[in-house]
């Protein structure tokens, strides 16, 4: 009898291993250091939102919902919108709830690149966006984002635009380095992508996270770029419920006809008691509303003990992140700067050299600080030390 075999399955991602926030957060465990690395809050919801979730499952809202989302979630997410941005996406032809922002981005990717096609991506980036053009079968592209100040470069942009472009994607505020986009850097794109065909992607998970009187410049204020893009936004950012994984896509008619012949067959739909919990929670906008000075507080508590210390902070303009310059610290390279600050220091953070491609190491390293207050200063009092 022959022995059984697993035949040899060879891979679609050749260069993916595990991620650099799993292999920190088990460090981090493992070295009992206060984990500042993976981009999660270690605080509750609102008990408001959780009851909606439990008053939801009561009334019975435990079946499949429709594939794109419960109506009420939908027409929620599209006043919203308009209220902020000023543009009506249509409930019913324009909006879809997803799975996540990680679900939302890999199924537009997949709807609308084709194998042989370009897409840009701007550096450093999300750790998904590139296996998620591989597995489309297109060619990823990477233009870096000016390093130091991390603001886009438009003539390298230009530069890559290529008749095979066929996507970019971009993310403000914008993680990792918590840069925020201007209005006159959104208009850029906007003109430089007018005589094309290229498509966007907008990551937009951290829109209600901008600071110090800055607004978020979504896609959907920009006529030109609205038309072609695909926004993707996150309720676990936003309600500081990460592990529900539920976001959402707008885009224009035609575009999301083609991203829910994807999503039918990729997840079909999202968990229905969430749903009518997030539709209900929404009636009221003062939690989203709020969060610029909720986590700005958070951001000038972090930074007051970092200037402490010989770090030097990078301008953290939006999201939840706050990048640190180590020059003045260590000699060490990022990642092991971030090795080591684990198991000697008790602090975890991410290196910036995992959102490049090749690994470009400038001496940075990001912290999240979307923590309680406590789990803050404990890090602060650990990193006094540096």
């Amino acid at each position: 009898m022959t022995t059984p075999r697993t035949p040899e399955p060879g891979t679609r991602l050749p260069s993916v291993g595990t991620t650099i926030f799993t292999v920190m957060s088990a460090l981090a465990a493992e070295k009992n250091a206060v984990n500042l690395g993976q981009g999660f809050p270690d605080f509750g919801c609102d008990p408001k939102l959780t009851q909606a979730v439990t008053d939801a499952m009561a009334a019975g809202h435990n079946q499949y919902p429709p594939m794109p989302g419960v109506p009420a979630l939908r027409e929620a997410i599209a006043a919203k919108i308009e209220a902020l941005y000023g543009r009506r996406y249509d409930p019913a032809t324009e909006i879809t709830v997803t799975a996540g922002a990680t679900q939302a981005i890999i199924t537009t990717v997949l709807a609308l690149v084709r194998p042989g096609d370009e897409v840009i991506v701007l550096e450093p980036c999300y750790d998904s966006y590139v296996p998620n053009i591989e597995l489309a079968g297109a060619a990823v592209v990477r233009v870096p984002l000016t390093p130091g100040s991390f603001r886009p470069d438009f003539d390298r942009i230009a530069a890559a635009l290529t008749p095979r472009t066929r996507m970019i994607l971009i993310n403000t505020p914008h993680n990792p380095s918590a840069t925020v986009w201007t209005e006159g850097e959104m208009r850029r794109l906007e003109e430089l992508l007018a005589p094309t065909d290229v498509f966007v992607i907008s990551d937009e998970v951290y829109e209600h996270m901008v600071y110090d009187g800055a607004r978020h410049e979504s896609v959907a204020r920009f006529p030109g770029l609205a038309a072609r893009s695909v926004i993707v936004s996150s309720f676990g950012k936003t309600y500081h419920v990460t592990g529900w994984k539920v976001g959402y896509v707008a885009a224009p008619a035609p575009l999301t006809a083609e991203f829910r012949k994807v999503h039918q067959f990729n997840v079909f739909t999202v968990n229905t008691p969430m749903q009518h919990a997030l539709a209900a929670y929404m009636a009221d906008p003062a939690p989203y509303l709020e969060l610029p000075a909720f986590y700005s507080a958070k951001r000038d508590l972090f930074a007051e003990g970092l200037a402490r210390t010989r770090l030097k902070l990078l301008p953290s303009q939006g999201s939840y992140f706050q990048c640190v310059d180590i020059s003045a610290v260590s000699d060490l390279h990022e990642a092991e700067f971030c090795q080591w600050l684990t198991a000697e220091i008790g602090v975890a953070a991410i290196p910036l050299s995992a959102f490049y491609g090749d690994g470009f190491d400038q001496r940075v390293v990001r912290f999240c600080y979307a923590k309680k207050d406590e789990t803050l200063r404990a890090a602060l009092e650990r990193l006094a030390r540096l």
